[in-house]
């Protein structure tokens, strides 16, 4: 830990963003103690004895997790690039491969059965897909198109394979990845207005064409039926109250699906009440303002446009996930960021903080062209 050592941990901690790594690693370990929570109401029931089967595989995940937070952060700005770029590429191909061998759940095929992990690829498309579109955006050398419609074009595969697996929670969120960028990177307010429009019309497509997409949004709009988990998942904030029935203790977690998983929040809500709720949302609250803050002072545009891209599509997905714990948006199955049990999501929101971390390092090099600008020379 001492500034004068050169050891690769030395070196890491005093050139990263601490704040944010701190409240990443915090939210693992509420991740960790929820998954203890959730664990026998997954792998048992009401009337059947269940285990910490759930729990155990949570702490293996997290662990390579953090290795993955760890190494992704000591990348070059090249280095982002590249893996970005190989990532995307391999997530396309795992997405298309789960058409054709995947593991099918509720009419959907969006997994890869490895037998100890289940893999699901499109996870990976929104940090790759944020680094690369800033890439494009940042780029001011001359170019057939304009840079908006190639950002786009880039995103145009990713949404092809998402609809016919299909999974339309991501292909949104995704799509608000992209109009993020485009404002963040300057285009016309017309301009986000006329893709805000495109992308409500793509709401109705989806409305019309997915019957579990009708489901979910009629009973949102029901004045009482919201749906059975929807009100499961209250009933089980209801019971929780302030500070919550205590760890294990919680019984709604028994009925709830996915009460390990997309509805973890719910969880929270039972056994550990508001107050735990609240200090998740305000760990994301201040990772997300911190890691756009820093954006906005970052030198490069490429960095700028990367950091808040990143920033903001974790932000979302958090506010995604808790927001149908709470009823406030139709019923949508994704996953809390660093906290919902599965290895696919927790290693592509590693491989997301570690991205941001890598482009938000202090660099000697930026210390020296900054010592250099200031002695009166040029700075490049």
């Amino acid at each position: 830990m001492n500034r004068a050592s050169r050891s690769l941990f030395s070196d890491w901690w005093w050139t990263t963003d601490r704040g944010a790594a701190v409240a990443v690693l915090l939210l693992i370990g509420i991740g960790l103690i929820l998954a203890v929570a959730a664990s026998p109401a997954a792998s048992g029931g009401p009337r059947t004895a269940g285990n910490f089967h759930f729990a155990v595989k949570q702490v293996i995940f997290a662990a390579v997790a953090v290795a993955i937070l760890f190494r992704t952060s000591l990348l070059s700005l090249d280095g982002v690039r590249k893996v970005a770029a190989v990532v995307y590429v391999l997530a396309i191909v795992g997405s298309l491969l789960t058409l054709f061998v995947g593991t099918e759940t509720l009419g959907a095929r969006r997994w890869l059965d490895f037998g100890f992990l289940t893999l699901q690829p499109s996870e990976f498309l929104k940090p790759a897909f944020a680094v690369l579109a800033a890439m494009i955006l940042a780029d001011v050398t001359p170019a057939p198109l304009p840079r908006p419609l190639m950002a786009f074009l880039l995103l145009v595969p990713a949404l092809a394979v998402l609809a016919f697996q299909p999974d339309v929670g991501q292909s949104f969120l995704l799509i608000l990845l992209c109009v993020a960028l485009l404002f963040f990177a300057g285009l016309a307010v017309k301009w986000i207005w006329a893709i805000g429009g495109g992308t409500a019309g793509l709401a109705v497509i989806a409305y019309l064409v997915f019957p579990h997409v009708q489901r979910r949004v009629d009973q949102f709009l029901h004045p009482l039926d919201k749906g059975h988990q929807v009100n499961l998942s209250l009933n089980a904030f209801a019971k929780g109250g302030l500070l919550g029935v205590g760890p294990g203790a919680g019984t709604v977690k028994y009925r709830l699906p996915e009460s390990n998983s997309d509805l973890i929040f719910a969880v929270a809500g039972e056994e550990f009440g508001i107050i735990v709720c609240g200090a998740i949302v305000i760990l994301f609250g201040f990772l997300t303002v911190r890691l756009l803050l820093r954006a906005a002072k970052a030198r490069e545009t490429f960095v700028q446009l990367a950091m808040a891209g990143l920033a903001t599509v974790l932000a979302l997905q958090a506010f995604i996930n808790m927001a149908v714990a709470l009823s406030m948006i139709p019923a949508k199955g994704m996953t809390l960021p660093f906290i919902s049990a599965g290895g696919s999501s927790l290693f592509a929101v590693a491989l997301t903080m570690g991205l941001v971390l890598a482009l938000g390092r202090q660099r000697p090099e930026d210390d020296v062209r900054d010592a250099f600008a200031a002695s009166g020379g040029p700075r490049t």
